[in-house]
């Protein structure tokens, strides 16, 4: 029994030193990405991203009012990124003070055209009293007149008495005609003072009316309605907002011509010319391909979002198809075609490496890495051109083996150590 349990103890431990044997004598397996040297036409390019941009649009402004009609506090605005056709309602601001301002105008209108009605009556009343006067005095003058010629044989005094009353009704009578002549003038400058004033109403009244229409903006053209932001809030527009007279609220970009804007390193901008063909890639579909060509650049460099050291130059880029698909804020990849090299040798980038000012590859034989030298030419973000060193169908490393399996020696070091 002692020596049967002396043996079942010594099993174990025999089995474990043989897994370890197997294990130390294991060959670990490396696993090194590897790209083949290729030759073809090559294309230099620069990629950035970049917005779509409408190169015209229609801006839908606040209207010009008079502060007497209030705050334009927005009611309904139309949904942000939707589509509109011309005579489409947009945005409603709140009439409520608008139409109050019109029942106020009509009012103040219907009343000045009364007292002008009943001023002309009482004019004509007063005129008329007037001219009764002078036909008085004119009726007396001639009395006193035929007096004056009946009173030949009357005595002296009584002739100068007669004279006397002529005298006083020719002054009568030229008082009332004097009189009758400067009423009609302040009755004239009466009349034209309160056809001003309702002049005045009714100038009111039809500022007041299309001050009302004002209150309804219509697009004027088809197109995606773009929401402006509040530059109070920061936030788009929205129902409940007020604004101003002459503030963006709406945009319409005519979708029939769009450009894309890009930043382009000032590294890379000498390389950049009018007239280069950029392929273009949107963000939401990135399965599509849209083509198009620069456009204009900028003559001033700018600092990048969110560096103070690196300058950009904007770039623009008219877009020759994609109508009906892209859209204005959409996010695109933009491949800018510099150059196309025709039947080079090249080989991907992620297998080129330097050592001092020699550049070499590690080329694959076997199972087995060389160290390859070679000489190099022009490049783009994916592969660049070779010279000399390798040939067309050589597979060479795209990472470096030895590190990889020094890497690996270590891990295996470090795990038979904790065995």
């Amino acid at each position: 029994m002692h020596v049967t349990i002396q043996s079942a103890r010594r099993w174990p431990l025999c089995l474990m030193a043989s897994l370890a044997l197997i294990s130390c004598t294991k060959k670990e397996v490396i696993e090194v990405p590897v790209g083949k040297v290729s030759q073809g036409d090559l294309y230099l390019d620069v990629y950035e991203t970049g917005d779509v941009q409408a190169i015209k649009s229609i801006n839908i402004l606040s209207p010009e009012i008079s502060w007497r009609f209030g705050a334009m506090k927005i009611t309904d605005i139309v949904k942000d990124g939707s589509q509109v056709q011309a005579g489409d309602t947009v945005l409603v601001f709140d009439p409520a003070e608008v139409k109050k301002a019109i029942v106020d105008a009509e009012s103040r209108l219907e009343m000045t055209q009364a007292e002008l009605v009943k001023l002309k009556a009482q004019q004509k009343s007063d005129l008329e009293s007037l001219r009764a006067d002078y036909e008085v005095s004119r009726i007396s003058q001639e009395i006193s007149r035929i007096q004056l010629e009946s009173a030949g044989y009357e005595a002296e005094i009584k002739k100068k008495e007669i004279q006397l009353n002529l005298d006083k009704a020719e002054i009568a009578l030229a008082k009332a005609k004097d009189q009758i002549a400067n009423t009609i003038k302040i009755q004239a400058e009466e009349v034209k003072q309160k056809n001003l004033s309702i002049e005045q109403d009714r100038k009111r009244l039809d500022e007041a009316y299309e001050t009302l229409n004002f209150m309804y903006l219509i697009a004027p053209s088809p197109g995606i309605a773009i929401v402006s932001r509040n530059y109070s809030s920061g936030n788009k527009y929205q129902v409940g907002d007020q604004t101003y007279s002459g503030y963006p609220l709406i945009q319409l970009p005519d979708l029939s011509k769009l450009k894309a804007t890009v930043q382009i390193n000032e590294v890379d901008i000498s390389k950049i010319s009018k007239g280069l063909t950029v392929q273009i890639k949107p963000d939401a579909f990135s399965d599509s391909t849209y083509t198009g060509e620069v456009m204009s650049i900028a003559n001033l460099a700018t600092n990048k979002a969110g560096s103070n050291k690196i300058k950009v130059f904007p770039v623009d880029i008219l877009i020759g198809n994609g109508r009906g698909k892209l859209m204005p804020g959409m996010t695109v990849s933009c491949r800018i075609l510099i150059q196309k090299l025709k039947n080079v040798v090249y080989i991907p980038l992620d297998g080129l490496r330097t050592e001092g000012v020699q550049d070499f590859v590690y080329k694959k034989t076997g199972a087995k890495y060389t160290k390859i030298p070679v000489e190099t030419g022009a490049s783009n973000s994916d592969y660049i051109v070779i010279t000399k060193g390798v040939k067309v169908g050589e597979v060479i490393a795209l990472a470096d083996p030895f590190e990889q399996k020094n890497a690996t020696d270590k891990q295996s070091k470090k795990g038979t150590s904790k065995q």
